[in-house]
């Protein structure tokens, strides 16, 4: 039986939690402990009450999340908040939470993992910085349009949304999981000609359109339960014993 201690140091060296900065509230790393011992892992994409509860009745006692549970930042422990520590209090359940520094990852990351479902294994390299880091990987391809969309939805699996502003040849592919849409400008001027994401605000579209560039939409949530689930695999495969499972809890957007 691993202690969540153990677990916790291996994580934070893999994803070098304190080196990489992020935002705020994002608070990576262990978000609350529990008597110090784990059995099964669970992971999913949030850390909301209906997570929280399936995780408990799952007897799992650990839950690794990309958004944890303080993302407004300090806040009175009442209504969800309350519900969810004490919850997750009376049933033993630690819950850790990394954000960018899994979205990054060269290995376990979201974005290496997601250019790896569409085929591109090995071939992103970093690009787009913030705070000294990359946030996303760029491929050097050459692919219908229409194909990327048709991997896109293998990889996600569901529809993706396409802002067609681009050439319908997709030769440089930018990625960066989540919600980068609102970075289109900054993008757009790096050269590549397409730019997959999880979601955007509704001026991305227009913007992409005038800025001659391919945006994909593939859904915020679908985009980020691929690190998760590594993470998670990756503990159980460094301390054998552990059991491991996911939560899905689609939010649509």
């Amino acid at each position: 039986m691993p202690a969540l201690s153990d677990l916790i140091r291996a994580a934070n060296d893999w994803l070098q939690i304190d080196a990489i900065a992020d935002y705020p509230g994002a608070l990576n790393g262990l978000q609350l402990a529990n008597s110090g011992q784990v059995t099964k892992i669970t992971a999913a994409v949030d850390a909301c009450l209906p997570v929280i509860e399936e995780a408990c009745a799952s007897g799992a006692n650990l839950l690794v999340v990309h958004h944890g549970l303080f993302w407004q930042g300090a806040q009175r422990i009442d209504g969800a908040l309350y519900r969810k520590l004490k919850l997750a209090m009376e049933h033993d359940l630690a819950i850790y939470s990394a954000h960018l520094p899994l979205d990054m990852h060269p290995e376990l990351g979201n974005n290496a993992l997601l250019v790896a479902a569409l085929g591109f294994a090995g071939k992103g390299r970093p690009f787009a910085p913030w705070k000294g880091r990359d946030l996303g990987l760029r491929v050097t391809c050459d692919l219908d349009r229409e194909e990327l969309l048709a991997r896109v939805a293998a990889a996600v699996g569901g529809t993706p949304k396409l802002a067609p502003g681009g050439a319908g040849r997709v030769r440089e592919l930018g990625v960066i999981t989540g919600g980068a849409g609102s970075q289109i400008h900054e993008l757009a001027a790096t050269g590549i000609d397409t730019f997959l994401t999880g979601e955007g605000p509704h001026w991305s579209y227009p913007a992409a359109e005038e800025l001659g560039i391919n945006l994909i939409y593939a859904g915020h949530y679908a985009t980020e339960t691929f690190g998760v689930k590594a993470l998670a695999e990756r503990w159980a495969a460094e301390f054998p014993g552990l059991e491991v499972g996911f939560i899905d809890h689609p939010t649509g957007l």
